[in-house]
């Protein structure tokens, strides 16, 4: 199976090649300018991976949530990649692909990534679920408070994970959860999903994948 992942939803930017079992990936620290940034990423893998464009048989897009501009950006060099080649786009949600992406944790995952100026989402997760890759699209959103709140009412030990969550820090501390920094999530951890996936998607489905905002954009607002 050969497949093309890309991954640009919150503050780090991949794309990674998954060909007869070797993953090959190329990061960016560019994530805020990834309409610049995202199409020269992606050649590089290409380049580095030895596989033509004609030998994909799938593209894999981290669909969101997460900033509107890098969703939006992601979305649009995937589904012209996957409209020139005829072949299929998975959109694998990113909340349940971040947390999946720990490995070998038990009892219960929560994903958090920042949404505007002091907002969040989250969703939490069972690890036998996240194993299995049966999963939820239910995502809530509010404040750091809201967070803690959501966490008190898990079991003690629940594991947070996420990206620079500074402001949540000092009350996930008070709640007895384990924070766990995200680094380690990039595009390579969509191939879990996008192998399981692929073979079930339409080409025709393209026009139906579309970015999960969860929000209404606004210029003025924080949160990308």
């Amino acid at each position: 199976m050969n497949i093309l992942a890309i991954e640009c939803t919150h503050e780090a930017l991949s794309a990674a090649v998954l060909s007869a079992g070797i993953v090959t990936e190329a990061v960016s620290a560019d994530w805020k300018k990834a309409a610049e940034s995202l199409v020269p990423l992606v050649e590089q893998v290409m380049t580095r991976s030895g596989l033509n464009r004609q030998e994909l048989e799938g593209i894999a897009i981290s669909s969101g949530p997460g900033s509107f501009t890098a969703l939006r950006i992601g979305m649009s060099v995937a589904k012209g990649i996957a409209y020139g080649l005829g072949i299929p786009l998975i959109p694998i949600p990113t909340m349940p692909a971040m947390a999946a992406s720990l490995l070998a944790v038990a009892g219960m995952v929560m994903a958090v990534i920042p949404a505007r100026k002091g907002e969040y989402y989250y969703a939490s997760y069972r690890s036998e679920d996240l194993s299995s890759g049966v999963w939820h699209n239910e995502v809530c959103r509010g404040s750091a408070a809201d967070v803690a709140v959501a966490v008190l009412a898990l079991n003690a030990g629940t594991i947070v994970v996420g990206r620079r969550l500074c402001e949540l820090l000092p009350l996930l501390a008070v709640s007895g959860a384990v924070y766990r920094e995200a680094d380690f999530f990039s595009a390579r951890s969509l191939f879990f999903t996008a192998e399981r996936l692929v073979a079930a998607t339409d080409v025709e489905g393209l026009n139906e994948v579309t970015p999960d905002y969860r929000q209404t954009f606004s210029p003025n607002a924080g949160g990308g």
